[in-house]
């Protein structure tokens, strides 16, 4: 019998404020975890840091971002944004369900809603770790960029797809 993979059932829908919470829990696992085979301990601190994390400014921001939440069983597997122009400002998803479609489908989302937007290009500040994902769905890397958080220096890649008027 040929192995089959399955992906689960993936739903998308507005934040809600009462999923701060648990999106903040993506957030800070999606760094802690995923991004550590890409960054140092110091660079996860310095991006991460949940001392300074306050719950209801959390969801105030993620409220103006519009952003939007990937269910997976009812659980949030992932949260995104993006604004009228395209740009991407969020994206991350729990360890747990990293390589099962749920940024593919956040990804297709903000297309979409771009594209809804008038916007002709999306476009994004990319983690070394989501550079691959992202590359496969059609950005290109605009620039290699080298920022100070916290004193700490960090890389990250300036990246943007097309989108074309169809």
């Amino acid at each position: 019998m040929p192995h089959t993979t399955t992906q689960p059932a993936i739903q998308l829908r507005t934040f809600l404020t009462a999923d701060a919470h648990a999106t903040l829990a993506v957030f800070l696992d999606a760094i802690t975890v995923t991004a550590a085979v890409d960054y140092s301990p110091e660079q996860i601190a310095a991006w991460a840091r949940p001392q300074e994390r306050e719950l209801s400014a959390w969801a105030q921001a993620m409220v103006n971002r519009n952003s939007v939440v990937a269910l997976v069983d009812n659980e949030i597997a992932g949260f995104s944004d993006v604004d009228d122009s395209g740009f991407i400002d969020m994206m991350f998803v729990s360890p747990q369900y990293s390589r099962k479609g749920v940024a593919s489908a956040l990804l297709k989302h903000n297309e979409l809603a771009a594209r809804e937007h008038g916007a002709i290009a999306l476009t994004a500040n990319v983690s070394i770790t989501a550079r691959p994902l992202f590359a496969s769905r059609g950005f290109s890397t605009d620039a290699e960029q080298h920022l100070l958080i916290h004193g700490i220096r960090m890389t990250n890649y300036r990246m943007s797809k097309q989108l074309d008027s169809a």
